[in-house]
C-alpha cells in the first residue's frame, strides 16, 4: 500500500481505498532506475519489498545520498513539487516491488484530506522527521569521521550493512571501498563486528 502513514488514520480508509486503483505496482530487478537525475519527478514511490537508493553523479563519481527499505516512501521532493529537474537518481538496489502514484493523484488526494482533523499535523510531523534525519546526516558528515559514521550505521541501522553492497555504503560514507575495508578490518581487530 502506497500510503505508509495510513495506519495512523484508520478513519480515512475510504480515501486510501479510493486511490488504490491509481497505484501502479511494479516488480523490478536490482539496478532499475525509477527516476533519472535531471528528469522531473512525476511519481511518488512506495517500497513494498526491496531496497532503493537516492544517488547523484559528481563528475562521473556516483554518490549515494540515502537508502529506503520496506514501508518507506520517497520522491525527489523539490522536483515533484516545483517541476524542476531532479538533483538525484532513484534506483533499486535489490529486486523490488514498488508502487507508484502519479503526482496529479497525490495532489488530488491531499486536497481531499486537507480538511480532515489532525491530518495536516501528521503530514507536518512526517516532513519534520525527514528534515531532522537529513540535518543529522549533514551534521554527522561534517562532525564525525568515516569510522564513526560507519559505527553509527552498525548500531542504528544494521540492516544497511546486511543488505546493501559495500560500494554503495562506501559511497554513502563518502569514502572509497578500500577505506571502508580498512575500517571494517580495524573494527574486527577491536572485536566490533
Amino acid at each position: 500500500m502506497l500510503f505508509h502513514f495510513k495506519d495512523k488514520f484508520p478513519q480515512l480508509n475510504p480515501y486510501w481505498d479510493k486511490y488504490l486503483e491509481f497505484q501502479e505496482r511494479m516488480e523490478v530487478p536490482a539496478k532499475t532506475i525509477l527516476l533519472e537525475e535531471g528528469k522531473i519527478s512525476h511519481h511518488y514511490f512506495y517500497v513494498e519489498k526491496g531496497c532503493v537508493r537516492a544517488a547523484l553523479n559528481k563528475q562521473g563519481d556516483d554518490k549515494t545520498v540515502q537508502f529506503f527499505f520496506e514501508k518507506e516512501g520517497l520522491t525527489s521532493l523539490e522536483s515533484f513539487l516545483k517541476n524542476t529537474p531532479s538533483l538525484f537518481t532513484i534506483e533499486t538496489i535489490e529486486p523490488s516491488v514498488i508502487y507508484l502514484l502519479h503526482k496529479i493523484k497525490v495532489k488530488a488526494l491531499m486536497t481531499e484530506l486537507r480538511e480532515e482533523p489532525g491530518f495536516a499535523d501528521v503530514i507536518l510531523n512526517i516532513l519534520a522527521q525527514r528534515q531532522m534525519h537529513y540535518m543529522n546526516e549533514f551534521v554527522s558528515f561534517i562532525r564525525d569521521t568515516p569510522e564513526e559514521r560507519y559505527q553509527k550505521i552498525l548500531q542504528e541501522r544494521p540492516h544497511i550493512v546486511q543488505r546493501v553492497p559495500q560500494h554503495y555504503i562506501a559511497s554513502y560514507l563518502g569514502i572509497t571501498r578500500v577505506h571502508l575495508s580498512r575500517i571494517k578490518s580495524a573494527l574486527l581487530k577491536k572485536g566490533n563486528r
